[in-house]
């Protein structure tokens, strides 16, 4: 059989110009889809990118409303106005110190300093770990306190005198104490120097731990419904003050002298007064440059605290619903803490 060589060449040279040409046109999609993207002005790659940039910010939750109401706030603003992953979580005023040091958290935004002078100290003044983010704004107020009705029978219990005998402290005595009067504490892991001022001013008196911040305020909602005698530590701002009608007891006036003597047990006067301030990771700057900006602008008045407060501790609300409720009424402050 006698083969056409021109015709087959002709075959054969066609065929590799169709392979040719399918084999480009299944090349160019990808590009034509990158074309594509870029008019947009970002690609899948560039989106990734600007994902991973946003670490997740840790902030500090301490055992108490107005911590609580801060940190939700924060985590509001960070998530909807700056892309940031939050995570909360709760560790004690003490605790918070090494774990915002080694970056394993990275903001508390309610730090009360009297109680706090060694740790400035240590990881701010000395180490440099932890940042000093400047003040919240509140000024809060430890302090003993009472209802305001045991003055009409007992007007001597406006001072620290008055509960120096053994007379006051059978009206504060209870089963756990015996002949003592009851002092009633906070949480253990709370600042607190009320033993020491106890036994300093030689009170017959005895700390007896509630627990936290909800058990005092159940031992005093219980007392007050009966107009019980019950001497209690607390502090301002807080709802409380609104709610029921309170005196703060006149201790012996702060002194830096005395809180010098707080590592020995030497306190025997008053609590300062205290300028809230905010502490972070001292990496926090470089590593979420934005989120530094905001949390370091956020500060609000007392009053903005106290009222969001009072929505959880009196209206019931959730502290996330009275914290939204705060952002959405206050755009204009908050607008401000913004980078």
């Amino acid at each position: 059989m006698k083969i056409n060589w021109k015709f087959t060449s002709l075959l054969i040279l066609l065929f590799a110009a169709l392979l040719l040409a399918a084999c480009g046109s299944g090349g160019e999609e990808p590009a034509a889809d990158t074309d594509t993207t870029a008019e947009t002005g970002e690609t899948a790659v560039d989106e990734a990118a600007t994902t991973d940039e946003k670490m997740t910010i840790i902030l500090v939750e301490n055992a108490w409303s107005a911590s609580e109401l801060n940190v939700a706030v924060a985590k509001i603003l960070l998530e909807n106005e700056l892309g940031y992953p939050v995570e909360v979580i709760s560790l004690d005023e003490n605790a918070q110190w090494p774990a915002l040091a080694t970056g394993d958290a990275h903001a508390s935004l309610e730090v009360w300093p009297s109680g706090h002078a060694a740790n400035v100290t240590e990881y701010i003044d000395g180490a440099g770990t932890v940042e000093n983010g400047g003040l919240l704004g509140p000024v809060g107020r430890i302090g003993w306190y009472m209802p305001s009705y045991l003055l009409n029978d007992h007007p001597e219990l406006a001072t620290w005198e008055g509960f120096t005998t053994d007379e006051t402290a059978g009206l504060f005595a209870t089963a756990e104490t015996g002949d003592q009067g009851q002092f009633l504490g906070g949480d253990p892991s709370f600042v607190q120097y009320d033993g020491d001022i106890i036994n300093n001013l030689g009170m017959p008196f005895e700390v007896v731990f509630a627990g936290s911040e909800e058990a005092i305020l159940a031992q005093l909602d219980t007392a007050y419904s009966r107009e019980e005698p019950v001497l209690f530590y607390f502090w301002t701002p807080h709802s409380i003050h609104a709610k029921y009608e309170l005196t703060r007891v006149e201790l012996p006036e702060y002194s830096d002298e005395c809180y010098g003597e707080a590592d020995s047990g030497g306190v025997d006067c008053d609590y300062p007064g205290d300028d809230l301030f905010k502490i972070f990771w001292s990496g926090l700057a470089e590593a979420a440059p934005d989120a530094h900006t905001l949390l370091a602008n956020m500060n609000y008045s007392t009053e903005d605290q106290i009222g969001m407060i009072a929505a959880v501790e009196i209206d019931g609300q959730s502290v996330e619903d009275a914290a939204q409720a705060w952002v959405d009424a206050n755009e204009a402050v908050w607008s401000g803490w913004l980078p």
